[in-house]
């Protein structure tokens, strides 16, 4: 079974794989956004610990059940023997669909703009032309066509000739490009205020929401709860050490986030003349403010550093965009007996029309653009009642909401269906060296801490988004 569907042929493809499953969009405008709302430095921190101590141990999990069955999210639960937790892997697939659906379009901005900024139209950051922008479907339908269509092509390549050889290929480039725009940045005026906010932190600013906003957002940035890494773990070899696999695929991706705010907070320090009082962040940072950055530039370099940011952008959502496809197209392939390039293609052509709503909801339909009224937190923190986009709404659906509860049940089943000695004698396989205290953490953190806190994180964003009670 493992050698008809392929292998990861190194630890450094899977590594870099499943790291850029992690690495996207959310690395590079919500972490900073995140960090902006939560006071700074302070913000990171947390991040950063929640990412070690509270995910690790779900990603460990995760790759564990997909390399002992060699299968899909789906067909791994199956495989085994409790059938009744099909579910779990079926709720990933439909997330992993979902997630991609509005991704997309997403990403279809970014390379829009990277044809923009390429061509020196700097007006492009005013909100006048974003809203114009967005509500122009035809071209953001053709932009997500093509970049669909990239996606497919490297996936129906299958594991090593395609998704392995992407990530080799993408994942240095990126890592480049974010160094190459971080140097040039701290070379601006007033780049130190910019720093200072990011590194310096104040603890006051240390709130209940804050933690909360932390807990998801490392959850959702290493691309847990939704199958993916059950999917690649399935085409990893028994020789490779999954513990510190894991290890390295979380420290890649925390450090793209990491030198993703210290690129983008110098040139947001750099265009405020070092007022840093007033950050925001997610879409208005990065498609209003920073074209507004390069432009100041002057027209020849602010053309070229502005092309150079937008195609990381687009590099790094291609490298997540890779993962969400590969999670149905592997549950057709092994569940289902449907040839890899029939699945791929078919379940793009799927997804892409699942997502129109999502392109025409900034501005193109009226209806769609205030698709759903519920519950969103304003500058000050309290909900209030607001309109969202159908792509807003999917995105609410399906990351906030599917993929900690995914993660909450991945976590009971490891401790409790499945047990920990099970995956203990899985994690065994093909580690040179045993860490007692790491072992023993591992298997506290999924009996009790991943459980309590991912479902706590589920209640609570049901809660506050859905029917508007404060938590925080």
């Amino acid at each position: 079974m493992a050698t008809n569907r392929g292998q990861f042929n190194s630890r450094l493809g899977f590594v870099l794989a499943a790291a850029g499953s992690a690495v996207g969009l959310g690395n590079i405008w919500k972490f900073p956004f995140e960090v902006g709302a939560g006071g700074g430095a302070a913000f990171v921190l947390i991040y950063l610990a929640f990412c070690f101590l509270l995910c690790f141990p779900v990603m460990v999990s995760e790759i564990a059940i997909g390399r002992k069955t060699q299968l899909n999210a789906v067909g791994a639960f199956k495989k085994l023997g409790h059938h009744n937790w099909a579910w779990i892997g079926f709720l990933g697939v439909l997330a992993g669909v979902l997630i991609l659906s509005f991704y997309n379009v997403v990403a279809g901005w970014a390379f829009g703009y990277f044809l923009e900024m390429s061509q020196g139209n700097f007006d492009f950051g005013s909100v006048e032309k974003f809203v114009g922008f967005t509500a122009d479907w035809e071209h953001i339908f053709i932009y997500g066509i093509v970049f669909m269509g990239i996606t497919a092509l490297i996936v129906s390549k299958g594991i090593q000739g395609g998704i392995e050889k992407a990530a080799k290929i993408l994942m240095p480039t990126l890592f480049a490009m974010i160094i190459g725009l971080m140097i040039y940045s701290f070379t601006l005026s007033d780049a130190m205020a910019g720093v200072s906010y990011y590194l310096v932190p104040d603890f006051s600013e240390i709130t209940g929401e804050v933690i909360y906003s932390a807990l998801g957002q490392a959850f959702f940035s290493l691309s847990l709860g939704m199958g993916a890494l059950i999917t690649y773990g399935s085409y990893v070899s028994r020789k490779q050490d999954i513990v510190r696999s894991a290890a390295m695929i979380t420290l890649t991706d925390v450090s793209v986030a990491f030198l993703a705010g210290l690129m983008i907070f110098p040139f947001v320090a750099f265009l405020n003349a070092g007022d840093m009082s007033s950050v925001s962040g997610g879409p208005g940072l990065i498609f209003m403010t920073l074209p507004g950055v390069f432009e100041s530039l002057g027209p020849l370099l602010g053309k070229i550093v502005g092309a150079v940011f937008f195609l990381l952008l687009s590099f790094a959502a291609l490298t997540s965009t890779v993962s969400l496809l590969e999670v149905p197209v592997a549950y057709l392939v092994d569940e289902k007996k449907i040839k890899r390039p029939v699945a791929v293609w078919s379940m793009a052509i799927i997804i892409f029309a699942i997502g129109i709503p999502s392109l025409l909801s900034y501005g193109a339909s009226d209806t769609l653009s205030s698709f759903v009224n519920l519950f969103k937190a304003d500058a000050d923190g309290v909900l209030k009642e607001t309109a969202l986009p159908f792509l807003d709404f999917v995105e609410l659906i399906a990351s906030d909401t599917f993929l900690p509860l995914g993660g909450t049940f991945i976590a009971i089943f490891t401790a409790y269906v499945w047990k920990k000695n099970n995956l203990n004698a899985e994690l065994m396989e093909g580690r040179e060296t045993q860490s007692q205290w790491l072992s023993k953490y591992i298997d506290f953190a999924i009996m009790f801490i991943c459980p309590v806190v991912l479902g706590a994180i589920t209640i609570i964003t049901i809660l506050e988004r859905f029917f508007g009670i404060q938590v925080f």
